[in-house]
């Protein structure tokens, strides 16, 4: 079933945390923890292994994108330097736990969707 929706479909469900085959299903179980088969299709995604990708796509993104606004604003800043750093370090953590989940759906999606080993 995976030919029968176009990758920018499946890759807008897994962000928002549904199956990629239908949209109608729930694609994690936990945090980080994706279902064995989708709710709604039957869709199979337990054997899917995005392990490592998520994480340096979340280190990419949050280390390239929003470090050097991070430094701009810790430069303009009027802000005593340990309250920046405390600032700064929540958003990080926050930013990181938020993009994280979608990262990895992203990856399971690309998966599935070329069919790569361990995905069918």
């Amino acid at each position: 079933m995976r030919n029968a929706v176009n990758f920018k479909t499946s890759a807008l469900y897994a962000l928002l945390g549904r199956c990629p085959c239908c949209g109608e299903g729930k694609l994690y179980r936990a945090y980080l923890k994706q279902v064995e088969a989708c709710s709604a299709c039957g869709e199979k995604f337990g054997a899917i292994r995005a392990d490592d990708a998520a994480p340096w796509l979340t280190i990419l993104i949050v280390g390239h994108v929003f470090l050097p606004l991070a430094l701009a604003y810790a430069v303009a800043s009027t802000l005593p330097s340990w309250a920046s750093a405390i600032i700064l370090s929540a958003l990080f953590v926050g930013l990181s736990l938020a993009i994280l989940p979608r990262a990895k759906a992203l990856f399971i999606t690309i998966l599935w969707h070329t069919g790569a080993p361990g995905a069918a």
